[in-house]
């Protein structure tokens, strides 16, 4: 069974294009549509507060989404990276897969991989990020004008693939709100010293009339391979490496006893992590009344190096779990890994304006994505991963009926995956979804109730295997709220869920040595869709001058789809199957925003968030790469010319671990940032500067697979302009 959309997409292309070519009164020039976002230079970044400013229709609350944190502005600045997942990754219940510089997914209350989705303004990436760890998320940040982050309940708006969260970025590729100027234009540039990095990046959007705008936005970046203290090698990893050299010696094989040692001694830097990315965008759109019609297309470049675990030649991807013994030496001078990525993307978004009905708009998102991937060992070609696919929505946004308001909607999603070469471990594959979904939210004095509902039609086949599975999944969320209206906006609340989620073709297809996870991966074919009931209570808004949020949660997960030791060997790689059984998470994060003093145009606030995560299986068992407690504490003094920030995070041992995997220590990181606004009264020119890890601590995410022999980045100090006029 396929599905497929064009009778979707014609009706509402066709609806959207009579309603802007409909006669109208001439807009004012100081209008702007409702869906206009600004970058806010002076806004904090981190949404605390009542509102939670989420791209999802007219509920502008949410509270399925509990956990909604927005990072733009100065934050985004600061925390800018070369990927999605470490840009986030000092957000309170956030971390990262880490696996080099060049590539990084972030991991959301401890999940990632296909339970995380990651958005361009509510479409997929269409890409292969969630496939490997070692494959890059197809987005530049350089030109991002925020990001959402969207944990608990997700699934419900992007998905069965979000049943862990979702990060949504918001760009500018198609422009949001009219220009009133001759031209408008935002830049970034960036250096540093741990990684000797140089960027650039900037858009220009020009008007051509008064209802039409052409966007165009472009960017460069570059590192070499970056600093870290000490040994590149773990300890444990490194003694290892030791032996063996011995080993080797006593044996009578000196070069190769001499390679062991060089690995083991091997500090001040991680080979083979340089990155190279370029990306480039042209786009436009039509504004009429409330409604609005746009396209952009976009290439997106990247090279970065596939840092080598020690000891194993080409498995560039190796965890370096206990009781596994190294494999084959690479030889002197054998070619490095390195992997090349390019996406071409086009995308559609309309708002259409449809009356005071019982509908009041239209709004459509359209993504198509070409996309390959390819790994060089040296100058040859190793393996090509090719993803072709389309994602949309049509979403019917309500109008005020009373206490009511909501939205319904239909989504889409296809991929055509295809890999070949030596590391092809999954059979190609194509994957089709539909789904019908409906958001709504009843006030009854100082109680507010929203549901959500979801039911998603989920087509997965391998015409090269043979095979062919149907998911139907339901999914849906209720929650209770209660917010006293002389508690200044303090909302308390509840919210119950069943989330569902149709296995991956990974999951169902996969069969071969998978490099990334150091491990021949078999997958199971007779998979079942994962499902999970969830818990959560919160509370959240202000109280005085301070900023507050504070969730508990718990999932307990049927048919949780996991990988397993079988404890057999296959190619020298120890053999892992998907297995389904029951598992449960519990968590808890927060985070804290209190202005303590506050004269004379000096603010001083303090910053506090932390998070914590516990994973088991029905047995007991840990899961992998559970992230441990993570705390974060900063102080911050702001003036209109200058923002000073030291901050102090820590992330905890992590001594919970499964078959196979090795354990982390905890470390703690200082750092310290100063922007300037040189320009008085005028936030849209900002110099930052950044100390990272002063003291120059070894630290390893537990999240990453490459945590052995790829340590965080040392000491750093890096300078960034950011304008926008």
């Amino acid at each position: 069974m396929q599905f497929y959309a064009p009778r979707i997409l014609s009706t509402s292309l066709i609806a959207m294009s009579a309603a802007l070519a409909a006669p109208s009164a001439a807009q004012d020039a100081d209008d702007t549509p409702a869906e206009s976002v600004g970058d806010d230079l002076h806004n904090r970044g981190t949404e605390l507060g009542p509102e939670i400013v989420v791209t999802v229709g007219s509920l502008n609350q949410l509270d399925v989404l509990a956990g909604t944190t927005v990072v733009e502005g100065e934050e985004l600045q600061r925390d800018m990276s070369g990927q999605i997942g470490d840009i986030l990754a000092k957000q309170a219940g956030v971390s990262t897969t880490g696996f080099a510089p060049g590539a990084s997914r972030p991991v959301l209350r401890g999940f990632g991989g296909e339970r995380v989705r990651v958005l361009v303004d509510g479409i997929g990436v269409i890409d292969a990020s969630a496939t490997s760890a070692d494959h890059a998320v197809s987005i530049d940040p350089l030109t991002v004008e925020r990001i959402d982050i969207l944990r608990g309940p997700a699934v419900l708006l992007y998905g069965g693939e979000a049943i862990g969260g979702a990060v949504n970025v918001i760009d500018s590729r198609i422009p949001r709100r009219p220009v009133t100027e001759p031209f408008h234009v935002d830049a970034i540039a960036e250096a540093d010293t741990v990684s000797d990095l140089r960027s650039i990046g900037g858009s220009l959007d020009v008007p051509v009339g008064r209802d039409f705008v052409v966007h165009v936005d472009g960017s460069y970046r570059n590192t070499d391979d970056f600093s870290v203290p000490g040994y590149t090698i773990a300890p444990e990893l490194r003694a290892d490496l030791l032996a063996d050299a011995a080993e080797e010696e006593e044996e009578g094989e000196f070069e190769e006893a001499e390679e062991l040692l060089e690995a083991a001694e091997q500090r001040g830097f991680v080979p083979n992590s340089a990155t190279e990315t370029w990306n480039a965008n042209i786009g436009a759109a039509f504004f009429r009344d409330d409604s609005t019609l746009g396209a952009s297309f976009g290439i997106y470049d990247t090279l970065y190096g596939v840092p080598g675990r020690p000891g194993t030649g080409h498995h560039h991807g190796e965890e370096g779990e206990a009781g596994e013994e190294p494999g084959e030496v690479e030889e002197e001078g054998e070619e490095r890994v390195t992997i090349g990525l390019r996406q071409y993307r086009a995308d559609l978004r309309g708002a259409v304006d449809i009356g005071d009905g019982f509908f009041s708009q239209l709004i459509t998102r359209v993504g198509y994505s070409d996309y390959t991937h390819t790994e060089f060992e040296g100058d040859e070609v190793g393996t090509v991963f090719d993803v072709q696919g389309i994602e949309a929505r049509v979403e019917l946004v309500q109008n005020a009926a009373g206490p009511l308001r909501g939205s319904v909607g239909t989504q889409y999603y296809f991929r055509d995956f295809e890999a070949v070469g030596e590391e092809a471990f999954i059979a190609p594959n194509r994957t089709d979804q539909l789904a019908v979904f409906a958001l709504q939210e009843v006030e009854l004095g100082s109680f507010q109730v929203e549901g959500a509902a979801r039911y998603e039609m989920t087509d997965v086949d391998s015409v090269q295997l043979g095979i062919d599975r149907n998911f139907d999944n339901v999914s849906g969320a209720l929650s209770l709220i209660y917010e006293n209206a002389e508690s200044r906006g303090v909302r308390i609340g509840l919210t119950g869920s069943r989330a569902a989620r149709a296995p991956s073709a990974e999951e169902l297809f996969s069969n071969g040595p998978h490099i990334a996870t150091q491990a021949f991966e078999v997958g199971d074919p007779d998979l079942e869709s994962e499902s999970a009931w969830g818990l959560e209570g919160f509370v959240r808004g202000a109280f005085g001058p301070a900023n507050f949020s504070l969730s508990v949660y718990k999932n307990w997960f049927s048919d949780y789809i996991y990988l397993q030791d079988i404890g057999v060997e296959e190619d020298d790689l120890p053999v892992f199957q998907y297995f389904q059984g029951d598992a449960d998470y519990f968590g808890l994060e927060g985070e804290l925003s209190l202005p303590f003093y506050r004269r004379d145009g000096l603010t001083f606030l303090a910053d506090i968030r932390g998070d914590y995560v516990e994973a088991k299986l029905d047995d007991g068992t840990p899961l992998p790469r559970i992230p441990p407690l993570s705390l974060l504490g900063a102080l911050e003094a702001q003036t209109d010319p200058l923002d000073a920030r030291i901050e102090v995070q820590y992330f905890g041992a992590q001594d919970e671990i499964a078959p196979f995997e090795t354990e982390t220590d905890d470390f703690t990181f200082v750092n310290a940032s100063l922007a300037w606004k040189p320009i008085r009264g005028d936030s849209t020119v900002r110099i930052l500067l950044k100390a990272e890890n002063i003291f120059d601590v070894t630290g390893r995410r537990h999240t990453s697979f490459t945590k052995d022999f790829v340590p965080l980045p040392g000491r750093n100090f890096k300078v960034s302009l950011r304008s926008s006029f």
